[in-house]
This record gives structure tokens, C-alpha cells and sequence, in this order.
């Protein structure tokens, strides 16, 4: 059983700064990609960014330059820490991830609950 444990969304304020974290536990062998995701009301899930590999990362064009993701590859952690941000940030983000839970699976993705991130204007 895997489990992916968003933290760290909020209330802030525009141009404001927010650092989410999420954890992956459980039976993991490997993890291949981590990233970031979020719906707005009314909106589609979108992507925000993702680490495909050490030093790999992909970014929506919305947020390139003041969203910077990052992994702790000991602890199975990804980071977003989110800059200069504006109204239309407002979204809840989910974490996922790409993994094997033992040697020779397939890997399949794995979604965490969501955290809810509120930039007021």
C-alpha cells in the first residue's frame, strides 16, 4: 500500500510565497517521476511540474520562473516552492507519483488527497 501526504497549502496573500511538500510511503521500490497537479473550480486537473529524473524537471508555462520543484530522493519527498504568487494560483494541488512497489511490477501512478492553496488579491 502507497500513500502520497501533500503539506504546506494555505491562505496568502498575491506575490506571496508558499512551500508545499509531499511524502511518499509505504511498499516502494522505485520511484521514476514525481510531480505536481492542480484544479481550480470549475477547471481541469492541469499539470504544474514535475521531476522526470535527477535534474529533469518540466514546468507549466504559467509558473516558470516563480515555481521551482524538487525532490529529497532519501526521504521520497518532492517540494514546490511557489513564488510570486497571484490570484489565479488558487487551486487545490495534488501530489503524484510514478512507482514500482518490488523488483520486475510495473510501475503505475499514485495521487495524493490534495492541498488547498488560496492567493487572495
Amino acid at each position: 500500500q502507497v500513500q502520497l501526504v501533500e503539506s504546506g497549502g494555505g491562505l496568502v496573500q498575491a506575490g506571496g510565497s508558499l512551500r508545499l511538500s509531499c511524502a511518499a510511503s509505504g511498499r516502494i521500490f522505485s520511484i521514476n517521476a514525481m510531480g505536481w497537479y492542480r484544479q481550480a473550480p470549475g477547471k481541469e486537473r492541469e499539470l504544474v511540474a514535475r521531476i522526470i529524473s535527477r535534474g529533469s524537471a518540466d514546468y507549466a508555462d504559467s509558473v516558470k520562473g516563480r515555481f521551482t520543484i524538487s525532490r529529497d530522493y532519501a526521504k521520497n519527498t518532492v517540494f514546490l516552492q511557489m513564488n510570486s504568487l497571484r490570484s489565479e494560483d488558487t487551486a487545490v494541488y495534488y501530489c503524484n507519483a510514478n512507482l514500482r512497489t518490488a523488483y520486475g511490477e510495473d510501475s503505475y501512478w499514485y495521487w495524493g488527497q490534495g492541498t488547498q492553496v488560496t492567493v487572495s488579491s
